[in-house]
C-alpha cells in the first residue's frame, strides 16, 4: 500500500531554508509578527497528473507553494504565488499539475505578510500521492456526517478520523453532511438531568445557524480545528461532495423557512448561495471553469478505477410525494446535464471498476417530513411499487447501464448515520430492467447515529448487513457511544478484485465482502 510519512518538523524547516530565504528569512526570528497558517493544509481530487491543495492565513499574505517528490524537498518545484484575500477568507487553493504518476507528493507553504514582506511564517507541509498509471493495490476509505445533532469537538476530538487515518487510504471519499450548518451547538449535552457530553472547543459560529457568508465559512473552520481532522488533512487527500446540511436540513427549491425562528434570512436560495460560496472556499475540490460552482464530477484513479461523484442537491425540483408516473419538473433529481454527463462518462469509461459516489442512498426511505411520515427527501418513495417520482431518473440510469452493457458499477453512499451493504436484485424488484449491484452505506464520522430506514422495494434491495442502533438505545446517539462508521475498499492490483470492509470508531472489522470484477468487457 501507499506508504504515507508525517513529515518531520527537521525536514520541514531544513527543507524549507532556500525557499523563505527569498522572503527575507531574517524575519524568522519576529515571531508575534509572522503570519500563521491556521487550519491546516488538505488536498484533494487527486488524478495521475494532478491534486488541488489548499490552506487558509491568518491575515492577507503571499502564499508562496512548492511541491517536491522528496520530503526533503530536495528537488522542489516552486509554484507561482497566489494571495490570500479577505474576499475568499484568507483561504487559498490551487491545483499542483505536472506531477509524476503514482508517486508521494510533498507540498509546502510560506506566507508572507502582504502589509510586511518581511515577515515570513514558518512552512507548512502537506501530502498525497497521485494516481497511477499500471494497475496496482488501491485502498480509499468513504463516509460521511460530521459534527452534527449538537455533538462537537470533545476532549477526544473527532476519534474516526484517526482511525481512518490509520489505514493510510489513497484517497478518502467524504460523501456529504460535511458540515451541518443548521445544527446550533451548546457547551453541554444533557439527558435525564445528566450531562452526558461536553463540547470543549466551540466557536461562536456553532452557535447558532449558519446565515451569513462569514457564519457558513465558520462552519467549515470549526471543523477543521480538530487536531484528527488536520491529521489525516496533512496525509490523505478528500474527494468532496454535499448534500443538504451544508445549507439547511433537507433543502430543496421549495424548502420554506417562514416557520423557522431561528433564520432570519428566510430565502432558502440565499442561502444556498452563500453556503455554496464557502463550500468551494473551504475544500480542495477542483474548479469546473463552465460551472464554477459544480459539485459533480469523474476523477480517474489509474487503470482500476474511477470516481463518479453525483449532486443530488443542487438541481433537484422541490421535495413532494414521489408518485408521478412520467418524468417531468417535479421528478428532477439529477437534472438533464447531469444525467447526461452520468451516462456519458460512464460509457467513455475503460476502469474496471465505476464507483458512483452518491450522496443519498437508493433504496431507504428518508422522509422530509418524519413525524407524519410524508415528502420525499431522498428517492425512494415508500410505495414498494413501480419506478414513480424521483425513482424514474434512477431507473433511467440502471437501464442505460445494463443496456450498454456497462460492467462493474459500485455505490457508496452516507447520509442515514448508520453502516448497512445492500445488493440489488432485479429478481425482487417492481422495476426489473437492470443488472445486480451493490450499494454500501456508511457513517456518521462523528455525529448522531440513527436508524436502521425502511427499504423500498422498487428496485429490490436486499440487506446483506446493517448495524443500527437498537430500540432500546434509542436515537441520536452520541459518538461516545461508538456507533460511527467508515468503510475501507481495496482492489487488489493483481486479480482486481474489490474488497469492501465496514468499520467503526473501534477499528472493528463489521462485515466485508470480496467482489470479483467482470472482465468481459474491459
Amino acid at each position: 500500500m501507499t506508504k504515507l510519512l508525517t513529515p518531520t518538523r527537521r525536514a520541514l524547516l531544513a527543507g524549507g531554508t532556500a525557499f523563505a530565504a527569498t522572503l527575507a528569512l531574517p524575519s524568522l526570528s519576529r515571531a508575534a509578527s509572522r503570519p500563521v497558517f491556521t487550519h491546516g493544509v488538505q488536498s484533494g481530487d487527486a488524478d495521475a497528473a494532478s491534486g488541488m491543495i489548499w490552506t487558509r492565513t491568518d491575515r492577507p499574505a503571499r502564499v508562496m507553494m512548492e511541491v517536491s517528490t522528496t520530503e526533503s524537498f530536495s528537488n522542489a518545484r516552486t509554484l507561482p504565488p497566489t494571495n490570500a484575500l479577505p474576499e475568499s477568507d484568507l483561504a487559498v487553493k490551487r491545483l499542483a499539475d505536472d506531477l509524476p504518476a503514482d508517486q508521494d507528493i510533498f507540498y509546502r507553504f510560506v506566507a508572507a505578510d502582504l502589509n510586511d514582506v518581511n515577515a515570513v511564517s514558518e512552512p507548512i507541509v502537506g501530502q498525497f500521492r497521485t494516481a497511477p498509471t499500471e494497475k496496482r493495490d488501491i485502498r480509499f476509505a468513504w463516509s460521511g456526517d460530521t459534527a452534527g445533532q449538537g455533538w462537537g469537538i470533545d476532549d477526544q476530538g473527532m476519534a474516526t478520523y484517526a482511525t481512518m487515518a490509520k489505514h493510510r487510504p489513497d484517497f478518502f471519499i467524504h460523501s456529504g453532511d460535511t458540515i451541518y450548518a443548521d445544527g446550533p451547538m451548546q457547551d453541554t449535552v444533557e439527558k435525564n438531568g445528566e450531562v452526558i457530553w461536553k463540547n470543549t472547543t466551540l466557536i461562536d459560529e456553532k452557535r447558532k445557524v449558519a446565515e451569513t457568508l462569514d457564519e457558513f465559512r465558520g462552519q467549515w473552520k470549526y471543523n477543521m480545528m480538530d487536531a484528527h481532522v488536520q491529521a489525516i488533512n496533512a496525509i490523505c487527500p478528500t474527494f468532496y461532495q454535499w448534500d443538504d446540511h451544508e445549507v439547511v436540513n433537507n433543502w430543496s427549491p421549495t424548502r420554506n423557512l417562514m416557520g423557522d425562528d431561528r433564520y432570519s434570512e428566510k430565502s432558502v436560495h440565499v442561502l444556498v448561495a452563500r453556503a455554496g460560496r464557502a463550500f468551494h472556499e473551504m475544500t480542495p475540490i477542483r474548479h469546473t471553469p463552465a460551472e464554477p460552482g459544480r459539485v459533480y464530477r469523474k476523477i480517474s484513479y489509474g487503470p482500476m478505477l474511477d470516481v463518479f461523484f453525483l449532486d443530488l442537491r443542487s438541481y433537484r425540483a422541490g421535495n413532494n410525494d414521489g408518485m408521478q408516473t412520467e418524468m417531468g419538473p417535479e421528478t428532477v433529481l439529477l437534472g438533464a446535464e447531469q444525467l447526461a454527463w452520468l451516462k456519458r462518462s460512464l460509457a467513455a469509461s475503460k476502469a474496471t471498476w465505476k464507483v458512483i459516489a452518491c450522496d443519498m442512498p437508493i433504496g431507504l426511505v428518508v422522509w422530509d417530513q418524519w413525524k407524519t411520515r410524508s415528502g420525499v427527501e431522498a428517492i425512494a418513495n415508500g410505495d414498494n411499487g413501480p419506478a414513480k417520482g424521483r425513482e424514474l431518473e434512477l431507473a433511467d440510469v440502471l437501464k442505460f447501464i445494463k443496456t450498454e452493457g456497462i460492467r462493474n458499477t459500485v455505490w457508496f453512499t452516507a447520509d442515514v448515520h448508520y453502516t448497512a451493504a445492500h445488493y440489488y436484485n432485479p429478481d425482487k424488484a417492481v422495476f426489473q430492467d437492470f443488472d445486480p449491484f451493490w450499494e454500501f452505506v456508511s457513517g456518521p464520522l462523528h455525529a448522531g447515529t440513527f436508524g436502521p430506514n425502511a427499504l423500498d422495494m422498487t428496485f429490490g434491495p436486499e440487506v446483506k448487513y446493517v448495524k443500527a442502533p437498537t430500540k432500546e438505545q434509542g436515537v441520536n446517539l452520541p459518538p461516545s457511544m461508538g456507533l460511527q462508521f467508515f468503510g475501507l475498499v481495496d482492489i487488489d492490483g493483481a486479480t482486481q478484485q474489490m474488497t469492501v470492509r465496514l468499520m467503526d470508531r473501534a477499528d472493528t472489522e463489521l462485515w466485508s465482502v470480496t467482489l470479483d470484477p467482470d472482465l468481459s468487457a474491459i
